[in-house]
Order: C-alpha cells, then structure tokens, then sequence
C-alpha cells in the first residue's frame, strides 16, 4: 500500500490575506513616483493668481521653483517679476534675479505664526513712482492688509540691489544701489550701503552712507539707525539717527545738519522760501507727524550760523492744505546786520572778514558800482505765493558799526501772496523804531504800506562817529506814515505818497558845531584853539509831504539858544537825489558872521553839503516866514520839549 500523497500548499497571497499591504505598497510607489517625478513649478500659476488677486498686478515667475523640505524649509525661485501701475510707463515695478526665503513650518502650523529666518535677493530692482495726479504711487495696491502681525524676518542679504524713485511733477529722479554688508557684532542683521544720486526737484544731487538692516524696520521696539550723506549742488546735509517704524512711514527722529552756500537754495528742494542769505550752517533734530492728510516737519533745537550771525530755535513746516506753511521761532544772540540784507533785495557786504558766496560778492560788487543805493531787485512773486508762514524773530544784539541798532523783534506772517511784518521793532540808539510793514503781493505790482514810529532815540547815539556830537544831549522822536507800489524797495519808494515828521525836544549840542553849520568863522576859531562848551537845543524838527516819491519839507527848522536853521526843498526818493537849503543865522553879533545859507545837494551816494557862495555875504531875508517857527502838531506827542522859558522852540527869536 502506497503511502498518502501530502497536500500542496497553497502560495502566499499578501494581497488576498493582508489588503492593507496593498495600500501601503500603492503609497510606497506613489511617493516613489513623486519623489521621482515632482516639480514644485505645479505651483507657480496659482501663486502668480493669489498675488495677482490680493494686489491687482502681474505677477511672474519665470524662471525654477524650488522647495527644499526641513525643519527649516527653503523656498527658491528665480526671475521674479512685479506689474506697475497702469498708468506708468514701464510695465515692471519690481523684479529679481533670485528669491531665496527660508521659514519655519512647525510654528505655522501650530501657531499661525510665521516666522522667516533668511531672505536672499540677487540683483533687486524696485521702482517707484509718485502717481501723474500727485497722491499716492505706484506702491498704492487693490489690496492692503495691514492687520494682524507682520512676519518676523531675522536677516535680509541684499546682493546688487537697486532703488529708484521718480516723481515728473517734482522734476525728482534719483537711482540708489544698495548692498548688504557684514554685520558688527555675530548675529546682528546686516546693514546695508547705500550710495546714488539723480535729480531731485530739478537739482543734481548724491547721497551715500549706510542704513541698518531693511529687515529690523518691523521692529518697533527698536529704532532703526541711519547716517546719510546728500549734496545738491552747494547744499549739503547729513542725517543720523533713529527711525521708528518707518516701515508703515510714520515716525522719524533724526539728528539732521544743513549747510549750503545760501538759504535761498532750499526753496526747489523742499518749497521753503527764503530770501537770498550768505553761507549757512545749522544741526538740529528732525520728526513727523501726521494728522489725516497733513504731514508737518518738525525742525526742533536747531543752531548753527547764516553768515556772522547765530541762529537757532525751531521750525516746522506742513504740508497737505493749499500751500505749504512754515511756522518758525527764531533766537539770534548776535546779529550782523547786514545779513539781513536778502530781505531787502540787496546782498550783504563781501569786504575783508564778511561771510559770504561767489554769488552775493558778485551782487555787491554790481551794487558798489551803481550810483544809486536802494536796492532795486525784484521780489520773486511766486515765492511770496507759494507759501504760507508764521514766523517770529527775536535778536539781542545787532552788530552794525555804521548804524546806532541795538535789537531787534520782528513778527512775520504770509498768507497767500499777503505779507505783513507786525511788528518790525529795533531798539535804536537808546530808543526803539517800531514799524508795521503790508506788502500785498497777490497783484502786481505789489502794493505796500508802511507805518513807522520813532520814539526817545538819543541824538548823541544816532551819531556815534562824529567826534563833535559824542557829548550831544537830546531825544529823537517822529513817525513815517507811506504807501507806495512796486515789485522793489526802490519802486515802493518812487512812488511813495504819505507823510514823514522827525523831531527832536530839549537837548544840548557842541557850540563848535553850530558855529561851522553857521559859517561863523571867528567863533568857530575860538573854539577850535580854545575850550569848546555846550549850548542848549531849544527844539529841531522836519515836517515832508510825500508824493509820487518826492518829500516836500512843510517845516524845517533846528532852534537853540546860539543859532537858528530853518530850511526848505525836497528830497526825491524817486531819483535819490537831495535839493535842500538851509538857512542858518546866528543869535549873536559877530564881526565875521557870513551868515550864508547852506545847500544840502548831490545824491543818497554822494551827497554834498557846503555853502550857497553866491549868496555869501547877503544878510538876505532870514527873518522872513519866522513869524511862527513851531513843530508841526503832529510831532507834539513826540518831542520831550521840557519845561521852562527857553523851550519856546523857535518862537522866541522870531519875536
């Protein structure tokens, strides 16, 4: 009997027995086939239509797209590109030769956090532009999203970076390349360098310096450093310092120092204007702020000199109304006058020891040549329009070694072509002028008016450098009341019309100088090679009639106890020019008394004061029109003519 035949056994049938080692093996080969064949660029259209959908602009990535997966997961992608704004004429806002970005998964996912260790750029460009219509920009999107928390990025390293930002309505085109450059300390962010130039609103200019890393401008806990060096043309400044948040373009807080040739050349770059002013040079702190619409410059503790003069308070200007406006605070310690020459249309002085520019020194060379000594250059009437200011001038002391100033106050304010000085105040001679200037520029030409008071000025101060009146005693007072119309100093005055009275009260002056004034040879002589003394003034006074530029002298007369002057004519401020006599005759019987009147003549230039020979040795009618020699009642208020009998002021040698 055979023995039985075993079974057979059946093959194994992973799948029939085990179906779920199908599907891991049908898993094993799909990764096998992605990891084979899978090619992050899939992703590249619905990238390119999310940022398209959130900005409104084209979006491209041209070239590879690349994810290398990690705790720390690297995304590349090369030949970027940015649409602009419809209305620009170049269709790339912004573009690159390769984005490298890393991130953190994990925290994105558990978190919602998202965090970006590194970002590599080769060769950025971005372009900005300030829209046709002067608000906004290119960098004004469909979509802004400016909630929640922005991303934190760690360390940013530009290579061959490019910035440029144009703005036609502002004639602004400036290029600016940017590179990252080693950090200080281990673990900082880079900083970068920045070094460019253009035009900005129509001057050349450079600028170079460094800049923190562009990533720390998230932080806003930390102020983000700069220090930039810019020039335009003669006009130099550096900013050093802090930005806060400047990311969203808020907050600034710079230490920023201006220097330049003149003030004047402000006005293109920043719309400031301000007449023409010697070399300058000012530091002081710089912030915005930003209330809707309006963005006001703060220009805090500033100090520096213009010309010989210090200056320094603050100043702010805003903008975002009709015009700019400037409202400012000035102090000056010490003055040199003729600094303020600019405001007049006139330069200041370029002799030995005076700060000045090619420019100004060439102005007042051409000014030394003229014959006439009123400043006759235009004022710019678009400047006057262009701005508005508020501003408020305090000085201590003036230095101006031909004229008797001491202070000064003044108070500006411009509205829309408008400007009135209210007040203009020196401290003069011991005294004060005190003035109230409108010029109405809003037409042409411009209409001006002046009102001008002079009060208690000391006669021996108002001529400090005549040796014969240093012991001189009396107080000057009057008042100057005078419209005119045109675009200069000089034409205001050509056609000025109004009133002007000057006088003088009780006082005493060298009897050697009312001797010569009276040509009384012998007394003069006596005095010369002997003791001079002190005769008392009764009163002195001119009272002109202003019309289409000429004075008129209504009352002209100079009382004291020794000599009487009493004159007429007119002075044109038209053709600065003097065409006055002056009568003087002695109140003492004296054997060589010539008693000639004396001829104030020639130009505000060159003026000539000498005796009428034609008339030398003619007693003439002195006395004629002396029945009542008294100031005019306007200048009652002003003379201090004192008490007692020989105030009489003229009176009493006509009777």
């Amino acid at each position: 009997m055979n023995p039985p035949t075993p079974a057979r056994k059946r093959p194994l049938d992973l799948a029939a027995d085990h179906p779920w080692w199908t599907i891991l093996a049908a898993l094993a080969l799909v990764v096998a086939v992605l990891i084979l064949f899978w090619d992050w660029n899939w992703f590249k259209g619905p990238i390119e239509r999310r940022v398209e959908a959130r900005t409104g602009r084209s979006f491209d990535i041209g070239g590879n797209l690349d994810v290398a997966l990690g705790r720390v997961t690297t995304i590349r992608a090369d030949a970027l590109s940015f649409g602009n704004a419809d209305w620009s004429e170049d269709p790339m806002m912004a573009a690159l030769d390769r984005l490298e970005l890393q991130f953190e998964p994990l925290p994105l996912l558990f978190k919602g956090e998202v965090r970006i260790p590194e970002v590599r750029l080769q060769r950025p460009r971005l372009r900005l532009e300030a829209a046709p219509g002067g608000k906004g920009g290119n960098w004004d999107f469909v979509e802004v999203d400016e909630d929640g928390e922005p991303p934190r990025l760690d360390r940013l390293w530009i290579e061959d970076g490019q910035l440029r930002y144009l703005n036609a309505a502002r004639e602004t085109d400036v290029t600016l390349d940017v590179a990252s450059r080693p950090a200080d300390k281990p673990g900082d962010a880079p900083p970068v360098a920045i070094v460019g130039g253009g035009r900005w609103s129509g001057n050349t200019f450079t600028v170079e310096g460094r800049a923190e890393s562009p990533l720390e401008l998230r932080d806003t806990d930390q102020p983000y450093r700069i220090d930039l060096h810019a020039q335009a043309g003669a006009t130099r400044a550096h900013a050093r310092g802090n930005l806060i948040n400047p990311f969203r373009i808020r907050d600034f807080d710079l230490q920023l120092a201006l220097a330049g040739a003149n003030l004047a050349d402000l006005y293109p770059l920043i719309g400031v204007a301000t007449p023409d002013t010697p070399p300058y040079s000012l530091d002081g702190r710089l912030t915005r702020d930003r209330a809707g619409d309006r963005v006001t410059w703060h220009y805090d503790d500033f100090g520096g000199k213009v010309g010989d003069s210090d200056l320094g308070g603050k100043a702010s200007v805003t903008t975002g109304g009709d015009r700019p406006f400037l409202r400012a605070n000035l102090v000056s310690k010490q003055l040199d006058f003729d600094d303020l020459a600019g405001f007049v249309g006139a330069a200041p002085d370029a002799g030995r020891g005076e700060t000045t520019n090619a420019e100004l020194k060439a102005k007042a060379s051409e000014r030394a040549a003229r014959a006439k000594v009123l400043p006759d250059t235009p004022y710019e009437l678009g400047k006057l329009r262009a701005m508005d200011a508020d501003v408020r001038w305090k000085v201590g002391r003036i230095n101006a070694p031909s004229l008797p100033l001491d202070d000064m106050d003044a108070h500006l304010f411009l509205d829309n072509g408008l400007l009135r000085l209210d007040p203009l105040n020196f401290g003069v001679a011991g005294g004060n002028l005190r003035s109230t200037i409108r010029m109405d520029a809003r037409e042409s030409p411009i209409r001006t008016d002046a009102q001008i008071s002079a009060r208690r000025l000391e006669l021996n101060k108002l001529l400090p450098n005549l040796e014969l009146a240093r012991d001189a005693v009396g107080r000057v007072g009057g008042d100057i009341r005078v419209t005119g119309t045109g675009n200069s100093i000089a034409r205001m005055l050509a056609t000025a019309d109004g009133d002007i009275a000057l006088g003088m009260g009780r006082g005493q002056v060298s009897n050697l100088l009312m001797e010569l004034a009276g040509l009384d040879i012998y007394e003069a002589l006596k005095f010369l090679i002997g003791k001079d003394r002190k005769i008392a003034i009764r009163c002195a006074f001119g009272d002109f009639d202003v019309k289409d530029g000429i004075m008129h002298a209504r009352a002209l007369a100079f009382d004291t106890t020794d000599t009487i002057i009493v004159g007429k004519g007119q002075v044109s401020l038209r053709d600065e020019t003097l065409d006055l006599e002056l009568r003087p005759r002695p109140k003492d019987r004296s054997i060589l008394s010539l008693r000639s009147p004396l001829v104030a003549s020639g130009t505000f230039k060159d003026p000539s004061f000498r005796p009428d020979m034609a008339r030398l040795g003619l007693r003439g009618a002195i006395a004629l029109a002396l029945g009542s020699i008294t100031p005019p009642a306007a200048l009652l208020a002003t003379l201090e003519l004192g008490p007692g009998e020989d105030s009489a002021c003229g009176g009493q040698y006509a009777k």
